[in-house]
């Protein structure tokens, strides 16, 4: 069974930093590549990261580029998304996800329930 449990989310004032994980169980993470998603309300959901299955190619959105970053740690079968300079654009649900294969290209089949980050003044 997939499962994907996002932990990391909360109350932000701008210019700080956040850390999420999501916690996969070993089968997921095991030759799956992972990415991050958000959706702000009334917007559509939005690709923000993702790493592939050995952790040598990542990719991150333009407006985040500079400021997330993405990583794993097989050994804790956890992926992290390392947040600074957040802003209030960044307010929105995020999304674990992971898709079959080791390319983070692709369809996204297995997400995560999701968890808050609001940027606040």
């Amino acid at each position: 069974q997939v499962r994907l449990v996002e932990s990391g989310g909360g109350l932000v004032q701008a210019g700080g930093s956040l850390r999420l994980s999501c916690a996969a169980s070993r089968r997921t993470f095991s030759g799956n590549a992972m990415g991050w998603f958000r959706q702000a309300p009334g917007k559509e959901r939005e690709f923000v990261a993702a790493i592939s299955w050995s952790g040598d190619s990542t990719f991150h959105t333009d407006s985040v580029k500079g400021r997330f970053t993405i990583s794993k740690d097989n050994a804790k079968s956890t992926v992290y998304l390392q947040m600074n300079r957040l802003g209030h654009r960044d307010t929105a649900v995020y999304y674990c996800a992971a898709r079959d294969g080791k390319s983070w290209r692709g369809i996204y089949g297995y997400w995560g329930r999701g968890t808050q980050i609001t940027v606040s003044s």
